[in-house]
């Protein structure tokens, strides 16, 4: 039965957040979002040069699936199934309209009424398109909303409008010049901080679930105090306190006690987690916040009382970085609707260090409250991300699983459902793009040390490897994603190594491919088969700077030709003076002369860097926020490689010249 009250009046805007475009194919296309009232869904999707073709669906037709999440907040999961293919390589206009049942008065609402600038220069409708053959990609991981430096997706909507404004049609349909449209956006990591999360986020995190209307969750069981519901959780002062009320074990259990800046760390080891979200309610709401203007519009989120004079500075310098970043979202909606996006968790989409070893998830996983943290993050991501990237991942009966907790949170149906998220091993996916994207799961798949707990995991296990390897073989090419870097730099990966030999591999982040033996002979097996791809571009995120590697296997002739491309952060970046100083050291370290090459697991390799261009002499890699763009040719190799920053608008090119090619 559910607990929600019946809505019978219009309650303020009807679109919070979306359409997004996910995945996109020509026999099927699938949209999500976020709406404040059940509707009827009318999509008209209008091919350049051929008939419309319009899908009506009732709130509880075939080919879409709703979720109520609280007494304003529906999801809608809409899967638009072909009976002919649509065409590739033309501009596709659609035009999304919502219809509110009994308690509206019938009108069918565009986005003229709900979103009027979701359109670029020239176009009256929104459109996409679907490519033959891939030949731009756009990527970039670690958005977080505090910090000061640009939006990569706001400058990927500009890169977007500028190329609507120099076509020359004035109609979408007819305006086949843009030929150089980006095929997917991939977003390889940390598209949420639920727990590095800025007062004012908080605030407004807060202000939105009130006025939305969530159940009370039930916090009853968990060893949280004497916070029995989420209620008192937000009753609670907790900005800035939240490290307190989160779960801690015993001293004598060494992942709770690693010491960084001099901060004992918990169970969750965010040296930010002050203010790390807990409940459902709280990260549902957050992926609206960071998708869409729209859930801003219906708040206020002010400091709240009791705040000491370090948390009122604290908040009020984080204010304008929030300010900032919301002014941007209108930006991030219009691009969001235009682009499928590919989409995968790293760690801060849930918490820091998520499995990085057998202790840490012992420790986390066998408390109640650290489990349901977990658990929520998880279940946020499985409705704001995972849907898309594999709309076969839930069947009618899990779907109605996920309902019931949401009308029941804190239940045991709630927390069965979380075992049964933690349990899950199909958060990787393909899409039939082509060259295809293969997407891996590097933080739930992952090869545990049985002998030594503290020890980092691999970040696939040999299954995962296996797996891979099984998808790729005979394919001629394949653009793979995998947050972290499969080939890193080589110093900050000796320090993380150094680290993790003194047993203290959180301090640093040790979760490298190359730190696991295992881990390690796989991957360069699947590279080394003789079936394997002959072109690999693999895109990356996570260490927040940007750099390319041209790698090669020594001895092995033929190939395959190999790019690592990391692109990172779009909202986030790597102290400045600290990355200066580790890419000197690294190359004069690391030099091809060096012995010290012999000592790593890329004696077997020759990995080229890239010098981006305009940097300072000598400079591997770029610090900055930005959002990546890949240009391909017909053979899936890189033509161009790009990062388009998101501060000044200023695009930096990684190019290969010759005498770099000597650099090893």
């Amino acid at each position: 039965m559910t607990e929600f009250e019946p809505v019978t009046q219009p309650h303020g805007d009807l679109v919070l957040a979306g359409p997004i475009l996910r995945r996109a194919t020509p026999q099927q296309i699938n949209f999500w979002l976020a709406t404040t009232h059940q509707v009827d869904i009318r999509v008209q999707l209008s091919p350049s040069g051929l008939p419309d073709r319009q899908h009506d669906l009732a709130s509880s037709a075939p080919g879409v699936r709703c979720l109520r999440a609280a007494k304003h907040l529906y999801y809608y999961f809409i899967s638009l199934d072909q009976a002919e293919p649509l065409p590739c390589d033309v501009p596709i206009e659609y035009l999304l309209a919502l219809r509110v049942g009994a308690s509206g008065d019938g009108t069918w609402l565009d986005h003229t009424h709900w979103a009027p600038d979701i359109c670029y220069p020239g176009h009256q409708r929104p459109f996409f398109r679907l490519e033959t053959h891939t030949h731009t990609v756009l990527h970039g991981s670690c958005r977080k909303p505090h910090h000061n430096g640009g939006d990569g997706l706001v400058a990927a909507d500009t890169l977007l409008e500028q190329i609507c404004s120099s076509t020359t049609g004035d109609e979408a349909g007819t305006s086949a010049s843009l030929t150089s449209w980006p095929a997917v956006l991939v977003m390889s990591g940390d598209q949420i901080y639920a727990d590095d999360v800025a007062g004012p986020m908080l605030s407004a995190i807060h202000a939105l679930v009130a006025e939305l209307g969530f159940v009370e969750e039930s916090l009853a069981n968990l060893d949280t105090g004497e916070l029995d519901t989420s209620t008192d959780l937000y009753q609670a002062q907790t900005h800035y306190a939240r490290a307190d009320i989160l779960p801690k074990l015993n001293r004598s259990q060494s992942v709770l006690e690693v010491m960084f800046q001099g901060v004992r760390k918990p169970v969750f080891t965010s040296v930010n987690a002050d203010n790390h979200l807990i409940t459902l309610a709280e990260i549902l709401a957050m992926y609206l916040l960071v998708w869409s203007p729209a859930s801003w519009t219906r708040i206020e989120w002010n400091a709240p009382a009791g705040l000491n004079a370090k948390q009122q500075t604290r908040y009020n310098k984080e204010t304008p970085l929030i300010a900032e970043f919301v002014a941007g979202l209108g930006k991030v909606r219009r691009l969001l609707a235009h682009i499928p996006s590919a989409m995968i968790f790293d760690d801060h989409d849930i918490t820091d260090d998520w499995n990085l070893n057998r202790q840490w998830e012992e420790a986390a996983y066998e408390h109640p409250f650290s489990a349901r943290v977990i658990g929520n993050a998880l279940i946020g991501y499985l409705i704001n991300q995972a849907w898309g990237n594999r709309p076969e991942l839930l069947d009618e009966a899990q779907f109605c699983e996920v309902q019931t907790l949401l009308e029941q949170p804190g239940t045991g149906q709630h927390d069965d459902f979380i075992e049964h998220l933690s349990a899950l091993e199909q958060w990787d996916y393909r899409w039939p793009t082509d060259p295809p994207l293969v997407v891996l799961d590097t933080r739930t798949r992952r090869w545990r040390s049985e002998g030594s707990p503290n020890k980092p995991s691999g970040l696939l296990d040999w299954e995962a490897i296996t797996d891979l390897q099984r998808q790729i073989r005979e394919l001629d090419r394949v653009l793979l994603v995998s947050a972290a870097p499969i080939f890193g730099v080589k110093l900050i990966e000796s320090i993380q190594a150094l680290f993790t030999f003194f047993g203290k591999p959180l301090v640093v982040d040790s979760e490298y491919w190359l730190g696991h033996k295992g881990t390690a002979s796989g991957m360069l097996n699947v590279f080394k088969h003789r079936k394997t791809p002959k072109t690999f571009v693999v895109l990356s995120g996570d260490v927040h700077y940007s750099f390319v590697y041209d790698v090669e296997l020594r001895g092995r002739h033929g190939g395959p030709d190999i790019w690592q491309i990391c692109s990172s952060g779009l909202r986030n970046e790597f102290p400045d003076g600290l990355l200066r100083y580790l890419d000197h050291m690294n190359r004069w370290l690391y030099s091809p002369r060096s012995p010290l090459n012999w000592f790593t697991r890329r004696r077997k390799m020759r990995v080229i860097p890239r010098k981006p261009q305009g940097t300072p002499h000598g400079r591997r890699v770029l610090n900055g926020s930005g959002i990546g763009v890949v240009e391909l040719d017909d053979t899936g190799a890189p033509t161009r490689i790009m990062q388009l920053l998101a501060k000044d608008g200023t695009t930096v090119e990684f190019k290969r010249r010759e005498e770099e090619a000597r650099w090893d």
